[in-house]
């Protein structure tokens, strides 16, 4: 006989803090669940106060309003007759905890804690919770009075326990803990557990759904049982996006799953299971004989069926759900998508009236603008679809009066109203890249204009001038190395003064209801170190050069260093930071079809410069040559220092494996040891010098492994000795292949630490 289980778990838009906001959706999501039939609901990760509060879990008041919150939603009256699996942070025994409320009738049926806590890359949580160490242990919770007064309890039950119903038994786990070697499903499966619920915080990187749902499946595969996933969307106040994806799956099968990208703030996925399904794939004897030596662990007992039975009323509603296939997104779609609704949900939650960027007519303010595009796209499509809080925001962020009606009937209309775009050239500057710019403005229905820096620049090197009675002059004009990069950055750091100035004005100029100020969006100057041929760390040297383009800072030139403290870098937000080079190409290749912006193909096609410089027959600024490195390069580079965690010898040892070996280099000519220990040392020796950038880089999306942040991802000194100890093993191991000598150091006969 089928014994029908109908769950749902939920992805919400989250907002660190937002305790009223959160409470809301938490509220709508489970009156969603009831209308589905389901009788178990599961939400994401420290849903109550939001997973990216950080430093604010320290505090008491977090505690506090969580447990307000917590009331608020299990007192609702349509939060009844529905079993509630919530997110939050609990104080016990004055230390902090990571935990799954488990509620049901105004009752609170266990607190279970978090016991393998995330605490690498972007996550930091044993900096605000400490694990639960005391697997299958379970001890008394002292219940705050706010909720006891409710519920009619003391004290409840707390620890690393499962809860078994009449039909059924289901048990926790959270996050990180389904991806440890020995994850919690696996004895709890072993011991009856039948559900399993996962509550996450996962973030969105390229490329990482894959490998997500493949250990998820991997869950249920071997060992049987249904496994609910939920996980958090949106931006909820940093540098992360939460991609969502919530999913239900039954013995390997994805039965339901939730979109990776989109404007609701709350959705529902919901799933009808046969739990006799589970029981006839777990009839191995050899699980038997295992479950007899596995874990034990409490039980604790809630009066209640999950499933349906034949004289339950809707018995016949659902039947079992169906396999699904998951599809993927590209990685193309996967910047524009992530990158529009991170850019979305910082617009309409800062309030501010749109954004404005430096656009350069060069490949990356340019990506930067079809980001912003595509996030128009998204927000007219949700409007003229009739979403009630999308209309809202939309229209009280393009400045429409209270009462308006207002759809647009194109991306463009929507983006020049709340999307504006400057050229700003000087002498050094080409026709090209200034059509380019207007062109592409116009195509995306950007509120455009174009204007000259040259009377700032001169202005401020006039300063200089009536100081020093001195002019700098330009390189091609017979300066030297230290008044070429000077001329070059003054104009680069003019564009961010005047960028911030046009962002207060131009919404005020235009006749903005209310004035009303832009976000600014960072964009870069870009231009070269200091030649080749002279010691890097040498006193004489200045260790501090700044580079500059008007472009975007990307994660492969802000680890070369190759952009300019506070200039266009310094913005508000940059949706493409965290993105490499040839990723962002591959986007506006794909976007200039997608989008039908043929003008998208000039980018593409133009040779990346930072026009800083004066243009001479003999002379015409190119970024990779000023780089002394292609952006392939780098991000080969890039994945090896962050991603294999290689330092200069070891990332030198690397590529002899690759690039000096014709049967395994595929995409790259193939080196000598001494060219590619010419480049490693390059490479090394560049971003130590330029480190200290990575201080100071505007707040980006994040979406590589590799991404250098300093803020929390990418942990590192900003001041470097240089690497004269690892380039001398370096040099040692090129002269002796040069010579046919084999290499006793990395043979291990020496260097055992190497």
């Amino acid at each position: 006989m089928a014994h029908l289980v109908t769950l749902s778990c939920c992805s919400l838009n989250q907002w660190a803090l937002d305790f009223t906001g959160n409470a809301r959706r938490i509220k709508e999501s489970i009156r969603q669940a009831k209308a589905a039939g389901a009788s178990l609901r599961v939400g994401p990760e420290l849903e109550i106060t939001g997973y990216g509060c950080l430093d604010h879990f320290l505090e008491g008041d977090t505690f506090l309003h969580s447990w307000e919150a917590l009331a608020v939603i299990i007192d609702d009256d349509e939060c009844q007759d529905i079993v509630l699996d919530i997110g939050m942070p609990v104080r016990h025994k004055n230390v902090r905890y990571n935990c799954r409320v488990i509620c049901y009738n105004r009752e609170i049926i266990m607190i279970r804690p978090k016991i393998w806590l995330a605490n690498d890359g972007n996550y930091r949580e044993m900096r605000y919770f400490t694990p639960w160490m005391r697997q299958g242990h379970v001890e008394d919770y002292y219940l705050e009075s706010i909720v006891g007064r409710i519920t009619g309890q003391a004290k409840v039950p707390f620890g690393d326990g499962v809860v078994s119903t009449k039909d059924t038994c289901f048990a926790c786990e959270t996050c990180e803990e389904l991806f440890t070697p020995a994850a919690p499903h696996g004895p709890m499966g072993l011991d009856g557990v039948e559900i399993f619920t996962n509550s996450s915080g996962s973030h969105f990187e390229l490329r990482k759904l894959k490998t997500r749902l493949d250990l998820i499946l991997e869950a249920t595969k071997k060992s049987g049982g249904i496994y609910l996933y939920a996980n958090q969307k949106g931006c909820d106040g940093d540098r992360l996006y939460y991609d969502g994806s919530s999913m239900i799956i039954c013995n390997g099968n994805v039965l339901a799953s939730g979109s990776q990208f989109s404007l609701n703030e709350v959705e529902v996925v919901s799933a009808t299971v046969d739990l006799e399904d589970v029981r006839s794939f777990r009839c191995s004897p050899s699980r038997g004989l295992q479950s007899q030596h596995s874990q034990k662990y409490p039980r604790i007992e809630l009066d209640v069926r999950l499933s349906k039975r034949a004289k339950d009323s809707g018995y016949q509603k659902n039947s079992p759900s169906k396999p699904r296939h998951i599809r993927y997104h590209a990685p193309e779609e996967e910047i524009s998508l992530g990158g529009a609704c991170w850019l979305w949900d910082y617009l309409r939650r800062s309030h501010a009236a749109g954004f404005f960027i430096p656009l350069s007519g060069g490949i990356d303010s340019c990506a930067t603008s079809v980001i912003v595009f595509a996030m128009c796209r998204m927000v007219v499509s949700a409007m003229q679809q009739g979403n009630e809080l999308v209309l809202q925001d939309a229209r009280r962020i393009a400045g429409e009066t209270e009462g308006s009606d207002w759809v647009p009937a194109t991306p463009q209309e929507f983006a020049n109203r709340i999307f504006c775009t400057t050229y700003m050239g000087s002498k050094n500057s080409s026709s090209e890249t200034r059509n380019r710019a207007k062109d592409l403005a116009h195509d995306i229905g950007a509120y455009h204009s174009d204007v000259d820096i040259d009377g700032i620049t001169t202005a401020i090197v006039n300063v200089f001038y009536g100081f020093s009675r001195w002019m700098p002059r330009f390189k091609s004009s017979g300066g030297s190395i230290a008044e070429n990069l000077a001329l070059q950055n003054i104009q680069a750091r003019s564009r961010m003064v005047l960028a911030y100035l046009f962002a207060q004005l131009v919404p005020t100029f235009r006749g903005r209801t209310s004035g009303g100020s832009l976000l600014v969006l960072g964009s870069a100057n870009v231009r070269p170190l200091p030649e080749s041929g002279g010691d890097m760390f040498n006193a004489a040297t200045p260790l501090m050069y700044p580079v500059t383009s008007q472009k975007e800072g990307k994660v492969d030139e802000a680890l070369r260093g190759y952009l300019t403290k506070y200039d266009c870098s310094s913005a508000d937000i940059n949706p493409i930071g965290g993105i490499s080079k040839t990723d962002l190409k591959a986007y506006i290749d794909w976007a200039r079809t997608k989008f039908d912006l043929p003008i998208l193909g000039s980018f593409l096609s133009a040779a990346p410069t930072a026009e800083l410089e004066p243009i001479t027959s003999s002379y015409v600024q190119s970024d990779e040559a000023d780089m002394g490195i292609t952006y392939d390069e780098l991000s080969i580079f890039g994945r090896l220092r962050k991603n294999a965690k290689l330092g200069p010898w070891g990332a030198y040892c690397k590529l002899l494996g690759t690039w000096d070996n014709p049967s395994l280099n595929n995409d790259h000519l193939r080196l000598s040891p001494r060219q590619i220990a010419d480049k490693t040392k390059l490479f090394f020796t560049k971003y130590a010098i330029n480190r200290h950038k990575m201080t100071v880089l505007t707040p980006s999306l994040h979406m590589e492994q590799y991404s250098p942040d300093d803020n929390r991802f990418d942990l590192r000194p900003f001041l470097y000795p240089s690497f004269d100890w690892a380039y001398a093993k370096i040099d040692r191991n090129v002269e002796r292949r040069e010579k046919g000598e084999a290499d006793e150091e990395m043979e291990g006969k020496e260097g055992d630490l190497d």
